[in-house]
């Protein structure tokens, strides 16, 4: 008995050597940190804890931002999914295969394109959040890519765009302490630990989906 193993393409193969606890914990964070809420998650960052990114934005004109930061990347590509299992599309809201995941990533694209194409148009935008945005919209472009001959983890695509944000602004010198960044790794680490776990992703496609966020965050900002 002691020499079966459990083949590692169920679930990650760690999940059943965890204890129940650690597993709770791997689902919560994947969910907290979904790809599709990172976006929102800087958004509000930019808005209400760095110091000039919106110096010139009112209470109001803040919220509105983030209202449609969140509408166009996180809401409308989660309703799109929900749809798509209620017609029939997709057979789970986690699209746990490569096929089910072509149309929302169809979908996702260009609800990405279309609200880094307003802010892009807004002259008062402070750049590196275009930048962002761009970089995001270009992530999910590229796991799409990636669709066709991998099912690259989407939670690894976004944390690899939320540490090269990150790192870039601690570069540029917008976050001189390092401690944003910090948190940046941090979450990359325990989000992409918890896909480990509880998600059926290969190693290389967690390791393949973050170095692709990153990839697209830089060039993003190079163009």
């Amino acid at each position: 008995m002691d020499n079966i193993s459990i083949p590692a393409s169920l679930n990650g193969g760690d999940q059943y050597r965890q204890p129940a606890v650690i597993r709770f914990l791997a689902h919560l964070f994947s969910y907290v940190f979904h790809p599709i809420l990172i976006p929102t998650y800087v958004t509000a960052f930019l808005l209400y804890l760095h110091p000039l990114a919106f110096a010139g934005y009112g209470e109001r004109d803040k919220f509105f931002v983030l209202v449609a930061v969140f509408f166009s990347s996180s809401f409308l590509p989660a309703f799109s999914v929900f749809l798509m299992g209620r017609l029939g599309f997709v057979s789970s809201i986690f699209l746990r295969t490569q096929k089910e995941r072509i149309i929302p990533y169809a979908a996702a694209i260009i609800f990405y394109f279309w609200i880094w194409y307003v802010f892009h148009n807004q002259q008062r935008t402070p750049d590196y959040f275009v930048h962002f945005l761009l970089g995001s919209f270009l992530g999910v472009c590229a796991a799409w890519m990636w669709n066709i001959k991998l099912k690259i983890s989407m939670h690894a695509t976004g944390m690899g765009g939320l540490v090269m944000f990150f790192l870039l602004q601690a570069l540029n010198h917008q976050d001189e302490t390092g401690q944003y960044l910090a948190f940046a790794f941090l979450i990359a680490g325990v989000v992409c630990t918890a896909r480990f776990i509880v998600s059926d992703h290969s190693k290389v496609e967690i390791y393949l989906g973050l170095f692709t966020g990153m990839a697209c965050q830089l060039i993003a900002t190079w163009f």
